[in-house]
């Protein structure tokens, strides 16, 4: 029983990821079409087509996971501490001052090396 109901749903959701996608493509398809429209009309008859193609998405396993997801990830991003104004412009002048000294180390070790490739091979002043 478990099992027909499991592929019934699959179906169903099958279904409905293919109702959504033909939404899309007919919106894409409609705004090509009746480009002497109004850009008003056609901006809001594309907001209410990808709203109504997100409820439908969003009744679907996989679109409950993703918003499972995204309420979990929003709890997540309130749990991080963000730095202070200062403690952003320190550690942006340390990296600052790190590319710095490494863009300076790496001139001039090119510096040496184009000498000495060119005394060994007889090439440049």
């Amino acid at each position: 029983m478990s099992e027909k109901t499991e592929n019934q749903s699959n179906a169903l959701d099958m279904f409905k990821w293919v109702v959504v996608f033909a939404l899309l493509a007919g919106l894409v398809t409609a705004n090509t079409v009746f480009g002497e429209i109004s850009v008003l009309y056609r901006a809001v008859t594309a907001v209410v087509v990808v709203i109504i193609a997100g409820f439908i998405a969003a009744s679907t396993v996989k679109g409950s996971t993703f918003l499972s997801f995204a309420k979990e990830s929003r709890t997540e991003v309130r749990k991080v501490v963000w730095p202070t104004r200062q403690e952003a412009n320190q550690t942006t002048i340390i990296v600052l001052a790190a590319t710095l000294v490494m863009a300076l180390i790496l001139w001039g070790l090119d510096g040496i090396i184009v000498r000495v490739v060119g005394y060994i091979t007889g090439i440049g002043a």
